[in-house]
């Protein structure tokens, strides 16, 4: 199987359009423009006319003409849209120029042969019986029929008993089909209408699906999301949306509505179904625990799937938790998992959070089973009753640390499962990704994160459910237009939000804290400081084992001034919510980071780390590369040289840790595997940090030294 073959079914699937020549040069054109095309033949004339077929200059179709066989050879390879660019050369020598691709297409795919090696014949005229068997191996269409014909022999038998089973042609008479007589055009558009038609009906199974993942309270686009997906219901209204968790955390919006105003637009929007993520149990600890869980759950106009948690330890979440596969599953309730009718096709839906949950979130009382065993006991809950179309709504991330789970893995053992449409690594899947490490293939998609774009997967499926082809794409949701609808209902929620944005924290700077442009990218400053600090904390509470915090200059974008601190300077000095990450990085890896954090000093870079949990020293005279002198890590209250053969724990943003700013040694290590991601947002980690602590008066601390400036 290949994407190339699926695009080409899923293009035939969705008669899209062919803009090219199929017959003489001139303008291509509906039926009712020319002026010979009886209602007998419009709709099929019609067809052809979208297809790329023209008319003659005199403004007539020829419907009663003879077709020749380039003209039938070209328009077939533009119906089934054949790949005329790449197919090899035929080695006939008499195929006219505009017609040579179509031919090799036609050639390659054993639907036309030439008169001998070398000579197509393109001018002589194509006879009825020669489109039929051009038609029977083109289209591979089910069903035949005796067929009552005098002048059919056994060459001919087989395609003209499909094209009579399939209801394409009659004959010309009770007991003639006209074998020998010329095709003519008018004829030859029915044939191919119908056979087109045919083959649509006999066609694959075709799910749809559109689906978000770690949107983290950023609903600031959401009826733009809307336009999205009202676009593809048009296209497909039984396409099926789905969410693959942490609508929690991460927005001034949920910190001020816990999660109802992202509820609200979800149930407009019609979401099928919903897994958990991690996020979602981040207020467990608070004075009302999971309320605001429970809450959204129970306010949901869909059901939720999660096989691998267990609520029922935490009465919060009484009554909401089924332990079944539900073919009618309730709104606003849990199922290990559902089953959705798609066009008169059960397609089974189950969900999966990450093991590291207790780890990273608060989750009290609930618990966390493993992923395999669970996404095997539901492949074979679903294939039990006769479900084989599976898709599992996965919170575990794309390629996430095997210290826990990761989609790549569950496709990898858990056969059975067509399609993951995974979240957690905030992974941006552009194209769907074909896993083949199991015994039957899976299909992996995710967005990416915080509703930028809306994901679209089309999957085709074969009687027996087995995946036969895939495509898809991100939707950017960003170069669409509102919905006037849904921005209306957002308004209330953004006036809100604003006045929030101009309130005080509770704390005020004693100083102020230096985030100009030039300073955190070329030196250490006080604010670098304060937010590698709080970073480093927030890490330590989920890995006591963290030592060091690492912050990209370029991710730290204006200065606090003296004095009272607004959520809205936080917001200014950290707008684009990057999340928190945690590596496991050798001495030597870290010393390689620091070179290429220093590469470019005594000039800005974005890529110059703020830091927290070591001191280190440079010479920005020194080569690139060549520059770092010595490193010492903090170890209790001591601060000892730092051991290139150890391994380190490591806090940053998961930008800086995935190789943003070329930070090509962390990009390894999370290919490696050695990233984990509690995903807490920098904003609200630093503002949390900052309603700690008695005074807010950071200073330069020579954690970073320029032994060259220093001179």
């Amino acid at each position: 199987m290949t994407k190339k073959a699926y695009s080409k079914l899923l293009a035939t699937a969705t008669t899209t359009a062919i803009v090219a020549s199929a017959f003489a040069p001139a303008a291509s054109a509906d039926s009712k423009d020319f002026s010979d095309v009886s209602t007998r033949y419009a709709d099929a004339v019609s067809f052809l006319a979208d297809k790329g077929a023209e008319g003659f200059p005199d403004g007539t179709f020829g419907t009663h003409l003879s077709i020749k066989r380039v003209d039938a050879a070209v328009l077939i390879a533009k119906v089934l849209e054949l790949d005329t660019e790449n197919a090899p050369a035929s080695g006939f020598k008499d195929v006219p120029a505009r017609a040579v691709g179509a031919v090799n297409a036609l050639k390659e795919a054993e639907i036309a042969y030439g008169k001998n090696s070398s000579t197509f014949d393109p001018d002589s005229h194509v006879t009825r019986g020669e489109i039929a068997l051009w038609i029977e191996r083109a289209f591979q269409l089910e069903g035949s029929v005796e067929v009552p014909f005098e002048d059919v022999n056994n060459r001919y038998k087989d395609a003209i008993s499909m094209m009579v089973a399939n209801d394409i042609t009659q004959g010309l008479t009770e007991t003639e089909f006209g074998v020998s007589a010329l095709a003519k055009r008018g004829d030859f558009a029915i044939f191919l209408h119908k056979a087109y038609q045919a083959m649509v009906e006999q066609s694959d199974f075709l799910l749809t699906v559109m689906h978000t993942n770690d949107t983290h309270g950023n609903i600031q686009d959401i009826a733009k999301r809307a336009t999205a997906i009202e676009h593809v219901r048009s296209e497909n209204p039984e396409a099926l949306l789905l969410d693959a968790g942490d609508v929690f955390s991460g927005t001034l919006y949920f910190n001020e509505f816990l999660g109802q105003a992202d509820l609200e637009f979800m149930n407009y929007l019609g979401y099928d179904a919903m897994t958990f993520g991690n996020h979602e149990f981040d207020l467990g600890a608070s004075a009302d625990g999971h309320k605001a869980l429970a809450d959204f759950i129970k306010g949901a106009e869909f059901p939720f799937v999660s096989a691998n948690v267990d609520f029922t330890k935490d009465s919060t979440f009484d009554g909401l938790q089924n332990f079944e596969v539900s073919e009618d599953p309730a709104d606003g309730e849990i199922y290990n998992g559902i089953v959705k009718e798609v066009d008169g096709e059960k397609v089974g839906i189950f969900g999966l959070t990450t093991e590291e949950t207790p780890f990273i979130s608060s989750t009290g009382e609930v618990q966390f089973q493993d992923y395999i065993e669970r996404a095997t006991e539901m492949v074979d809950k679903f294939e039990n009753q006769g479900i084989n179309k599976i898709i599992a709504l996965t919170h575990l991330g794309y390629d996430d640390s095997l210290q826990y789970d990761n989609d790549l893995e569950l496709a990898k053992q858990v056969d059975g499962i067509d399609v993951i449409v995974g979240g957690h690594s905030h992974t941006t899947l552009d194209e769907p990704v074909l896993n083949e490490d199991g015994e039957e293939p899976t299909v992996l998609v995710q967005t990416g994160e915080y509703g930028k774009a809306l994901g679209t997967l089309d999957v085709t499926f074969d009687e027996n459910g087995v995946l036969t082809g895939y495509a898809g794409e991100l939707i950017k949701v960003s170069d669409l237009e509102a919905d006037p609808v849904v921005a209306d209902m957002l308004k209330p929620y953004t006036e809100q939000i604003e006045a929030i944005k101009t309130q005080s924290i509770g704390k005020e700077a004693a100083v102020v804290l230096d985030g100009v442009r030039e300073n955190v990218r070329t030196k250490e400053t006080n604010l670098g400081n304060l937010i590698t600090d709080g970073m480093l904390a927030k890490a330590k509470t989920i890995n006591p084992d963290t030592v060091i915090a690492l912050q990209n200059g370029g991710g730290i974008r204006e200065s606090i001034d003296k004095g009272d601190i607004t959520m809205g300077e936080i917001l200014t000095v950290m707008p684009f919510g990057n999340s928190l990450g945690i590596m496991e990085l050798t001495g030597a890896e870290i010393i390689e980071a620091l070179e290429h954090s220093v590469s470019a000093a005594p000039t800005a870079s974005g890529a110059f780390l703020q830091v927290s949990g070591l001191n280190f020293t440079y010479d920005s005279s020194k080569p690139a590369g060549e520059r770092v002198q010595t490193v010492k890590v903090q170890d209790g209250s001591d601060l000892v040289d730092i051991d290139e053969n150890a391994s380190y724990f490591v806090a940053t943003n998961t930008f800086t840790a995935k190789g943003g700013d070329n930070y090509d040694v962390f990009k390894k290590a999370y290919e490696d595997g050695r990233l984990s991601e509690p995903g807490y947002v920098d904003f609200e980690m630093f503002a949390e940090y900052l309603k700690g602590l008695e005074k807010i008066e950071p200073t330069v601390e020579n954690r970073i030294v320029d032994l060259n400036a220093a001179e």
